[in-house]
């Protein structure tokens, strides 16, 4: 593994372009979610590493949203961010806006769970406790193969996410509903101390 930015000074650079708590709560969740699949996939000596590539993900997403993935590379190489994270950080954007494909097994976990952690806390959303905590997988396909619902989670991405990972579609939202129980009361108390 590769010198890197710190995990505290990769959110003071996340909430530095992003104001939103949306934004902010996004990141912080697919943070949570990549460092439970760098433990459940055997890279646990490199879990922070994947939690700050998902931390800084969608970095540039808020200020401009029509450049994402394009203006990252810039706002992260002003951080002093290294090329590694960037390469990362851009590959989620990959056939959307820009060629960088994922190539690691981090990146294609990043690609995959993305769009799927909005879809599933839009479904959190909707149920009694307003958690994933009591989600199961049904809950989720239910919500899933309607269109009109989360609208904005690209199917397709998700998907093609599934397959850069070689795993089935119900296997890939069974594990990231799992990753998402892991590390909702850290993102939930993190956002507390926002407000």
């Amino acid at each position: 593994m590769k010198e890197h930015i710190g995990r505290d000074e990769a959110f003071l650079l996340l909430k530095k372009h992003n104001k939103e708590p949306f934004h902010i709560q996004h990141g912080l969740t697919v943070e949570g979610v990549m460092r439970w699949y760098a433990r459940e996939l055997g890279y646990g000596e490199d879990e922070e590493y994947w939690g700050i590539v998902g931390l800084l993900h969608d970095i540039d997403f808020e200020e401009y949203p029509d450049q994402h993935c394009i203006k990252a590379p810039e706002l992260l190489r002003e951080a002093g961010v290294g090329e590694d994270i960037i390469h990362a950080v851009c590959s989620h954007g990959y056939e959307l806006t820009v060629d960088i494909k994922p190539e690691h097994e981090m990146e294609k976990v990043l690609y995959a769970v993305d769009e799927l952690t909005g879809l599933i806390g839009a479904v959190a959303l909707m149920r009694p406790s307003k958690s994933v905590q009591d989600m199961e997988l049904k809950s989720v396909k239910k919500k899933y193969k309607s269109a009109n619902f989360a609208a904005g989670c690209s199917r397709a991405v998700i998907e093609r996410g599934a397959e850069l990972m070689n795993i089935e579609l119900d296997e890939l939202i069974q594990k990231t509903i799992l990753a998402m129980k892991s590390c909702e009361a850290q993102v939930a108390e993190a956002m507390a101390q926002e407000a």
